[in-house]
């Protein structure tokens, strides 16, 4: 949710602040707004709209000059989207300006005190307090104004501030909330993404909770919460900024949709070696894994399908209970877990705050933890005891594609490196299996060499109110993520059901023209799935079969097939997931939506 991106250096900052926010789009918002200081006179510039009518505004950025400046995008929680609630926020004596991102859950007693005082507020946001705080504690001292102001707060919070008492100088602050600092050559960011700063620099800093950075064109100090000096050290993000643009492509889904193949063989085949597993620095001995008696998956949306996934996997061939939780539930139904549970955190961002909670709460219980997440040094990645990153590069799209399917496929190799040490799997079908995910990227690209057949199907759907998803087995947990995918972006009422639910009630919701796209993959169920989809066209319904290759006969019993590269039925929710997302995106662009940044939604869920 929402963007900062903040700037000092030698260069005319309100055109960088611009560019950043273009790159922070996909977190979805509703306004935005830059505040640059000039002539120690802070001027602030925001609009309610899409960025471009921020630069209409700002002239491209030429209205205001300075070389010091903060940037915000905003998705409108505490007051409706204006340009009076856009941030940047200033005080009321126009000394301190802050971009805000987060909530401040007691902001209603601070405004009243504050207010009391006669400190005038101007727009109706929670974020305004902490630029109104800051004038009322301001002594002379930034960074213990800063640790003053934050001791005060409840709530989470990244922020960004700059101040006319300190005209070359970028604060920032941040708990439970992404920030980051970029070390570029006389110059420094902060980000609430690397994709803002990517343009100009790959050096990184992370700020910890509670911790302060001040920085200069030409320095950059970090202070722990107490106001002690602390040593960070820079860490590199290869990611190249083209993975950031379009590159040619209509929408970054399209474009991401694409970079699977890429994606996949980053995030498995340097973990391969011969035909062993290496996970990173995970250690994965015999010890420790027979230790284990139970596993949790825990993730939201797409994250906790993904686990659906892993849970049927690793439950096949390891031998071991797994459940798999939503965040969200998990945090508030009193866990059983302890010491012999091994949780393992799906996010790609790795500051998904349900997320973070649960996992914060798992290691309080004592269960060891492994995240898996796409960004380096992201709050979940730093936390978790173990992290395996997906190697997946900047998702821009609000829907997960690359990302989803990297999840995937860590998880397969998670299950079957424990499945190897616990000598649960046989070594012919570990061999066999591990071979099969190594493939995968080979076949994701078979199936996008040619999406006609796809885009035909998806166009022909396109006017439908309602669409159903059915499967069984691994191929339930695929409809789940392929029903969201296609609600998300296409705005079309999509539901997934187990097919064998059918015939307990959600049967009634058939009727003449309905689609429903049956997911027949598992060669074991194939029966099974037979009867359910003439179950469906009995009623009036229309199938659409997606298939695997030793399923293809499906065709003579549906209303239409798209069939999978051949391959193992339990690697096969990678592959159906691509076609599914393809089906989506077409869809979404023949009903003319707005693809990579759906109403609503934003890309990282900072919020609870």
């Amino acid at each position: 949710m929402c963007g900062i991106i903040g700037y000092t250096g030698g260069k005319q900052a309100a055109k960088i602040l611009l560019n950043g926010l273009k790159r922070l789009e996909y977190r979805g918002y509703d306004s935005s707004g830059v505040a640059v200081i000039d002539n120690n006179r802070i001027d602030v510039i925001k609009s309610i709209g899409k960025i471009s009518a921020l630069e209409d505004k700002t002239d491209g950025g030429k209205k205001l000059n300075g070389f010091v400046g903060i940037g915000h995008t905003r998705w409108a929680t505490h007051g409706a989207p204006s340009d009076i609630n856009s941030h940047p926020h200033l005080s009321t004596d126009g000394n301190f300006a802050v971009v805000h991102n987060g909530i401040i859950e007691n902001f209603a007693e601070l405004k009243a005190e504050l207010t009391a005082k006669g400190i005038r507020f101007a727009s109706e946001t929670d974020s305004e307090v902490i630029a109104q705080l800051l004038q009322y504690v301001y002594d002379g001292d930034m960074v213990e104004a800063l640790r003053n102001v934050t001791s005060r707060l409840v709530g989470s919070y990244a922020v960004g501030i700059i101040t006319s008492h300190c005209p070359d100088t970028l604060y920032a602050v941040r708990k439970d909330n992404p920030l980051v600092v970029g070390i570029g050559a006389n110059e420094n960011f902060i980000a609430s993404d690397f994709a803002a700063a990517l343009e100009h620099t790959h050096n990184f800093v992370q700020l910890g909770d509670g911790e302060i950075a001040k920085l200069t064109s030409h320095s950059a100090t970090f202070f722990t919460a107490d106001g002690e000096p602390v040593e960070k050290t820079p860490f590199r993000v290869d990611w190249d900024i083209s993975q950031a643009e379009k590159d040619g492509y209509d929408h970054f889904m399209l474009k991401e949709i694409n970079e699977q193949p890429k994606a996949l063989t980053a995030t498995v085949r340097p973990r391969v070696k011969g035909k062993d597993i290496v996970l990173d620095r995970i250690n994965f001995d015999a010890k420790n894994t027979n230790r284990i008696e139970r596993i949790t998956i825990i993730g939201c949306g797409s994250a906790y399908h993904a686990g659906i996934v892993g849970k049927s996997f690793i439950e096949k061939y390891c031998r071991i209970s797994v459940t798999c939780e939503l965040a969200s539930e998990y945090i508030y139904s009193d866990p059983i877990t302890d010491n012999r549970t091994l949780t393992i955190v799906i996010s790609q961002s790795g500051e998904t705050a349900d997320s973070l909670a649960a996992l914060r709460l798992a290691k309080k219980c004592g269960s060891h933890t492994i995240a898996i997440v796409n960004v380096m040094q992201s709050a979940i990645a730093r936390e978790a005891h173990d992290v395996l990153y997906t190697h997946a590069g900047p998702e821009i799209a609000v829907a997960t594609t690359k990302g989803y399917t990297t999840q995937v496929s860590a998880l397969y190799l998670i299950g079957l490196k424990i499945a190897k040490i616990k000598h649960t799997i046989s070594d012919a079908r570990y061999e066999t299996l591990l071979s099969e995910i190594i493939t995968l990227p080979d076949k994701v690209s078979e199936i996008l060499a040619d999406i006609t057949p796809i885009r035909e199907y998806a166009e022909r759907f396109a006017d439908r109110k309602c669409v159903f998803f059915i499967g069984r087995g691994t191929d339930y947990a695929a409809s789940l993520e392929g029903a969201l995918k296609l609600k998300e972006i296409s705005y079309i009422h999509a539901e997934a059901y187990a097919a064998g639910e059918l015939k307990h009630g959600t049967i009634s919701l058939i009727e003449q023209g309905t689609v429903t796209l049956a997911l027949t993959t598992q060669s074991a169920l194939y029966n099974k799935m037979l009867n359910n989809i003439k179950a469906v066209q009995s009623r009036g319904g229309t199938v659409l079969a997606i298939s695997s290759q030793a399923n293809k006969q499906i065709s003579e019993q549906s209303d239409g097939m798209l069939c999978i590269p051949d391959c193992d039925d339990d690697v096969t929710p990678v592959l159906t997931a691509v076609i599914l997302q393809i089906f989506a995106y077409c869809v979404a662009a023949k009903r003319g939506c707005d693809i990579d940044k759906p109403r609503n939604l934003a890309k990282s869920v900072t919020v609870e």
